[in-house]
């Protein structure tokens, strides 16, 4: 376009070309501009005399990186250097070698954190997977807590065994499901116990029954409360419902309405991840005959 206005001022004015070829006048004559400013130079900054070279900067960065001066900054290592008599360069150039590597920071090799893969929790009947977990329940005064064990078969959502105390225990916590175990007649080698990280799961006692039981257990993820979503989603429920109150007068009287809630939540309860059936439905094989009574 720029060229086009240029060759048709030659035969008249340069507004009329420009008002021909719709062209602002400014365009045209700011490109004029540019053409007419010279370029300046591209200068690359000469190598100082005294730099060091590629083989001397490799061997300050070895040292620096050393089991020596590992941990060492780049300006303890130049005094400790230069009291043993000897002068590498300074210690902002150690700086700069190090930035070029990216290695202003901690140097040593770090200890890195496992991948922990996400547990699969796969059921394909009632009793070969149960998920557990502890929740706190409020008192009757501040900092008072009561807390609820609870054991859920994540197949059928039945809640096979729960315990109420006023302390996070590995002994309770073993002692709940070995009693569990043994009122629903797990075999060795049937089930999996999954729960996440605190102390009464992850608890040497209840490791030791989970082997004398053959029951095999999996654990979440630190710091990942998602790998436990079955038992998250029922203490959700629980403390969702109308009656929930807002503190406990005691420990009978949590024991008292955690025993109608159970028995609601289990024989009442029509889950929707169960097709509207309701947990012992699917627990004690139900099911399909109330499919084909609905049907």
């Amino acid at each position: 376009m720029i060229q086009q206005v240029e060759a048709l001022a030659k035969k008249m004015s340069v507004s009329r070309a420009c008002q021909a070829l719709s062209l602002p006048r400014s365009s045209l004559y700011r490109v004029r501009a540019e053409q007419l400013e010279p370029k300046e130079p591209v200068y690359e900054p000469a190598t100082p005399l005294r730099a060091l070279s590629q083989p001397e900067k490799d061997e300050v960065r070895q040292i620096l990186n050393s089991e020596r001066f590992q941990d060492d900054a780049p300006r303890e290592v130049y005094a400790t250097l230069l009291d043993e008599g000897q002068y590498l360069c300074h210690w902002r150039t150690m700086y700069r070698i190090l930035d070029e590597y990216d290695e202003v920071r901690e140097r040593r090799n770090q200890l890195c954190h496992p991948n922990y893969q996400k547990p699969e929790l796969l059921a394909t009947g009632p009793n070969r997977v149960w998920s557990w977990d502890i929740t706190k329940l409020l008192g009757p005064v501040k900092w008072t807590y009561y807390y609820l064990y609870v054991i859920l078969d994540i197949f059928s959502r039945y809640v096979v065994g729960w315990l109420i105390a006023e302390r996070e225990s590995a002994e309770l916590a073993r002692e709940l499901v070995g009693q569990t175990c043994a009122k629903q007649g797990i075999q060795p080698e049937q089930l999996t116990l999954h729960a996440d990280r605190g102390s009464p799961m992850i608890a040497k006692s209840m490791a030791m029954l989970l082997a004398d039981l053959g029951v095999t257990k999996t654990h979440s993820r630190p710091h990942i409360s998602d790998d436990n979503p079955y038992s998250e989603a029922q203490f959700k429920t629980l403390k969702y419902r109308p009656d929930y109150p807002e503190r406990f007068g005691s420990q009978m009287d949590a024991r008292v309405w955690a025993r109608a809630f159970f028995d609601w939540y289990n024989y009442a309860h029509h889950h929707n991840a169960l097709g509207l059936l309701t947990p012992a439905d699917v627990h004690y094989c139900r099911a399909p005959q109330i499919r084909e009574k609905r049907q």
